[in-house]
């Protein structure tokens, strides 16, 4: 089945076929229907491929053109700055943008001064490893890019521009708060040719904004004057660049709302090291935050990132305190730039975060446990929420299972930083709850679960991940509830052929096929449903078929589709627990069209009117007929 022509133009550039799919997707219920793509991964125009992708270019543009009409968002990574050795978006800045977003094909233009020359700009697409495969070159656009953009701002500050001066400088006004320090940190790493601040050799500039006596406030801010005085330059240079992603991003997200999308951004739960060092008088000492041992790792995994101390979070009478009121601010600063809502990473770790002692493993016998549920712990008591009436004796403290019951008063203490800060955040920038998307995959834990039926939030239903064995697992089509957004995989996860090729031929893949069956084929017999099953167990393609039919009969109002399972792409974005240059690294190709096309008469993309066709007909045959329209509309586009 093939809806391409023969020219290998998209279908998702037929106006029709647009109208069409969408008019399924609400037959099916479906308010949102987002596709994942990290910035990074966005594709090049032929011949301007930078080593890195972006949302800001005209690429994207196209993308975004491309993508309208059936999407409504697109869900994007984290946006910070992200280190020269470590391509994750996960360690990012929480406040400053990654200057790798920025397009620098715009600032060659008459919009931006011509203010990169476009030899320099033709030079790096020119010199990068990777411009001929869908792959970033991070190693090597980290370096070109930082020398493209100093070039810009030596231009910049000679240009004749006194309009985009003016907005420039109340851009630094407006961000000053965390601008200043952002930026004096790039001072610091110029200082001591390090951008790592534990090993700086000056106990001062390690905690310029730390100081712990009166004399010390005296000698930090002394200090703080004479390095924004000889790094004047370094500090303009690193504010500018924060100016050129904001305006940039600005753009890009007016254009995608005209074409009736919206960004969704992804709020991680780490802390960059410029976090940490900016702010580390609310953060809790020796205490870091990670994941307890499990089936994918004996010891547990060290994050390395710190946590916020309770007490800075909140003051004695509830009310907001200094860590408080910084979170607050990034979450508002987050909602207002992207307003199609914000994704949650790991929300245990917002609520009922697993910490472990510094130099240890976040192991029990060395002293890890739940910040807010360990009432038995030595100094973690002291923060408890859950008593020691509330837990289950006979479950070790890093099970989910640990707390059996909690009042009414403990699951809103739990949930008091999504109260007054997320959902805070976003009503005063006039967005709702449901503009926020809780990573609730992998560990749930009571309190998560009592927090997120409290406050009504939507989760996220990872159909790969389903358990066949339990017929009521919450990851199965039968289960799934409305209020959630469904998926078959995320950036974390392999492609759904690649799962399905994988869970073939093995019990797990005849169980799968047995609740498929079940789920997708209401009006067959008991031994048509068996023949089915039998078949999805050794049929990978159509066990993928069936796992998309899946995602979008389950009754999840919103759906998620990774780029790598619609365009069917065969490779992973991200193996966690990994490092190295393959992670992070995958990009939509250049030609997406045609590989779309490609791999969609091979079976391997995602046959959206096909797939919907089957998805109706999979409620009943009841609902089949009384949609039999908008069947008949997907058939002749199929």
């Amino acid at each position: 089945m093939t809806y391409c022509d023969e020219q290998k133009t998209s279908p998702f550039l037929n106006v029709e076929a647009k109208n069409i799919i969408k008019e399924a997707l609400n037959v099916l219920g479906k308010k949102h229907f987002a596709f994942i793509s990290h910035a990074n991964s966005f594709p090049a125009e032929n011949g301007k491929n930078t080593g890195f992708g972006t949302s800001n270019s005209n690429a994207a543009k196209n993308l975004i053109d491309y993508l309208s009409g059936i999407f409504t968002d697109i869900q994007l990574g984290p946006s910070g700055k992200t280190k020269s050795i470590d391509a994750s978006p996960y360690t990012g800045t929480i406040f400053s943008n990654n200057p790798l977003f920025i397009d620098l094909e715009q600032l060659t233009t008459d919009e931006w001064h011509n203010i990169l020359s476009y030899e320099t700009y033709n030079k790096i697409t020119q010199n990068n490893p990777n411009k001929d495969t869908n792959r970033t070159a991070y190693s090597y656009i980290f370096n070109a890019q930082e020398e493209a953009l100093k070039e810009a701002f030596e231009n910049f500050k000679k240009a004749d521009c006194p309009q985009l001066k003016s907005k420039f400088e109340t851009y630094k006004q407006e961000n000053q708060f965390w601008l200043e320090k952002d930026s004096l940190y790039e001072a610091l790493t110029v200082e001591h040719k390090n951008d790592y601040w534990p090993m700086w050799k000056s106990e001062t500039d390690k905690s310029l904004y730390n100081p712990q006596t009166e004399e010390q406030k005296a000698e930090y801010a002394n200090r703080i004057n004479e390095l924004k005085s000889k790094y004047a330059d370094v500090i303009e240079f690193y504010s500018f660049c924060q100016f050129v992603i904001s305006e940039q991003n600005t753009k890009t997200r007016e254009y995608a709302q005209s074409k009736g999308m919206k960004m969704i951004a992804d709020r991680q739960v780490a802390f960059s090291d410029r976090d940490n060092w900016a702010y580390q008088s609310y953060f809790l000492k020796g205490w870091y935050l990670g994941c307890p041992p499990d089936y994918f790792s004996k010891d547990g995994q060290m994050w390395g990132f710190p946590v916020m101390d309770p007490e800075k979070l909140f003051n004695k009478d509830g009310s907001l305190g200094e860590g408080g009121l910084l979170m607050k601010e990034l979450y508002k600063k987050m909602f207002k730039e992207n307003p199609g809502g914000v994704r949650i990473d790991h929300m245990v770790g917002l609520i009922d975060p697993w910490v472990y002692v510094a130099g240890k493993k976040p192991k029990i016998e060395e002293g890890a446990g739940r910040l807010y549920s360990s009432p038995e712990h030595p100094v973690l008591s002291k923060y408890a929420i859950a008593t020691t009436d509330d837990l289950n004796d006979e479950v070790e403290a890093d099970k989910e299972e640990r707390i059996l019951k909690l009042t009414k008063e403990q699951i809103k203490r739990y949930g008091a930083l999504v109260e007054k800060i997320v959902i805070a955040a976003a009503q005063e920038v006039g967005l709702d709850k449901d503009s926020i998307v809780c990573e609730d995959l992998g560990t749930l834990t009571y309190p998560v679960v009592s927090v997120m039926k409290e406050y009504d939030l939507q989760g996220m239903k990872l159909i790969q991940f389903v358990v066949p064995e339990k017929p009521e697992h919450p990851y199965r089509c039968k289960n799934i509830t409305p209020r959630s957004w469904a998926m078959v995989g995320t950036h974390d996860n392999e492609p759904i052929a690649m799962w399905a090729d994988s869970t073939v031929f093995s019990e797990a893949g005849y169980l799968n096929g047995k609740n498929l069956a079940e789920d997708l084929y209401p009006d067959a017999t008991d031994e048509e449903r068996e023949e089915i099953a039998v078949r999805i167990s050794k049929d990978a393609k159509f066990l993928t078929q069936n796992k998309f039919v899946e995602l979008f009969a389950c009754k999840a109002e919103n759906i998620q589709i990774f780029f790598t399972d619609l365009f069917g792409l065969y490779e992973v974005y991200n193996r966690p627990g990994t490092s190295g240059d393959s992670n992070w690294s995958l990009r939509i190709p250049d030609n997406y069209e045609e590989v779309y096309c490609n791999n969609l008469k091979e079976g391997k993309a995602l046959n959206l009117p096909y797939i919907l066709k089957l998805a109706i007909e999979a409620r009943g045959h009841e609902f089949a007929a009384d949609h039999r329209e908008t069947i008949m509309k997907l058939e002749s586009i199929m």
